[in-house]
């Protein structure tokens, strides 16, 4: 991985777009809160009373077989802010302290279907997965698995271009989500090392064995920066950059690379960086992986499991027409929702129904 000499900075220049902002700014205006209207919450529990009736099949169902009419302009307005805007938006209202699971999940997939398309989050083919503890494993762990656990997570991104979580229910106490403008991280490494700046550019080598412990092989590349038509993106997690090393074959990191990882970290958790928000039952934190980094606080769990923190999580992919740089992120090896990767046999743990997907699995 050793530097690009065809990487100037003349082709990394600053971000001047909203996705550039700072937490400590954005938490006084309160600008990224959707409320949900009672004509919106009326029509999504229609909807999702009438997905449990006829509980179609998760791989095939579409968006215009749920039709939205009062949540159309919001869904427009959602998906520019992802996608154009800051990069995240909050949406609260839904009473989901009044439904099934079930319920939840199906209203949930359902605006899900119309912000883009569900990919397979595993192995197993979890079109909706959980962030739901049912370990007491540490992250640093090497088997952890960062949902199924209470522990801190650093700032990293996801495999998709949207990633979404629901809350169904808080913690007892902490689990903050914290969202930090990768931009504007950028920025800063910019303003204080230039020289460092063009090796984001650069790919490097990611721990997939550790995020999925099915996946297909021991990492994927990626660079954290992608610069196509004037459109910065960014895909970003030291902590499966530094893992990563450990395999036979990875190629070292150079000196630089390792210092330009260090500030990357140092600038994230900077004060005033980063903000943070505690989920209620209901909210919808709709993200894009390439406009923000995401982490999450330790948090202490009620002790009966239906109490438990529970947030559903969907990855989707999403056609905005960003121009990003070939198998950005992992946009090369994600298994999108119709079928298993390579024409391979459904796993036989398989679930492809709303009851069975709003039922967490006890993985840990």
């Amino acid at each position: 991985m050793a530097s690009n000499p065809n990487i100037s900075l003349e082709t990394v220049p600053p971000v001047t777009t909203a996705a550039a902002w700072r937490g400590d700014a954005l938490e006084q205006s309160g600008e990224w809160i959707y409320m949900l209207s009672d004509a919106q919450v009326d029509e999504l529990e229609i909807l999702g009373a009438r997905f449990l009736a006829e509980n179609p099949d998760l791989r095939t169902v579409r968006a215009q077989d749920y039709p939205l009419v009062a949540c159309a302009d919001a869904v427009k307005e959602w998906g520019g802010d992802v996608d154009y805007g800051r990069g995240f938006v909050l949406v609260r209202g839904l009473r989901t302290q009044l439904y099934s699971d079930a319920l939840s999940s199906a209203i949930y997939y359902i605006l899900g279907l119309h912000m883009g398309d569900p990919i397979r989050q595993n192995e197993m083919g979890d079109l909706i997965d959980h962030v739901y503890a049912t370990s007491d494993k540490t992250m640093d762990d090497p088997t952890a698995l960062s949902s199924k656990v209470r522990d801190k997570l650093v700032y990293h991104s996801d495999s998709s271009d949207i990633v979404a979580l629901m809350c169904l229910r808080p913690a007892k106490e902490g689990g903050l989500s914290c969202l930090v403008s990768g931009a504007q991280i950028y920025n800063e490494i910019l303003e204080r090392r230039p020289d460092l700046a063009p090796l984001l550019l650069e790919p490097f080598h990611w721990d997939w064995r550790r995020q999925d412990h099915n996946a297909p092989a021991d990492t994927y590349t990626s660079p954290i920066v992608s610069l196509v038509d004037g459109v910065f993106s960014m895909y970003a997690g030291s902590l499966y950059i530094l893992t990563a090393q450990e395999y036979d074959g990875v190629p070292k990191l150079t000196p630089e690379q390792i210092e330009v990882l260090e500030l990357f970290d140092k600038i994230t958790y900077e004060e005033g960086m980063a903000i943070a928000m505690d989920f209620r039952p209901g909210d919808i934190q709709w993200l894009s992986n390439y406009a923000a980094l995401h982490a999450r606080t330790t948090f202490r769990d009620w002790p009966e499991p239906q109490r438990k923190r529970h947030l559903l999580r969907l990855w989707l992919s999403r056609d905005a027409g960003r121009p990003v740089v070939p198998g950005f992120g992992k946009n090369g090896v994600v298994q999108h929702r119709a079928a298993p990767r390579g024409g391979a046999e459904e796993h036989p743990d398989g679930h492809f129904d709303i009851f069975s997907v709003a039922v967490p699995r006890l993985l840990s």
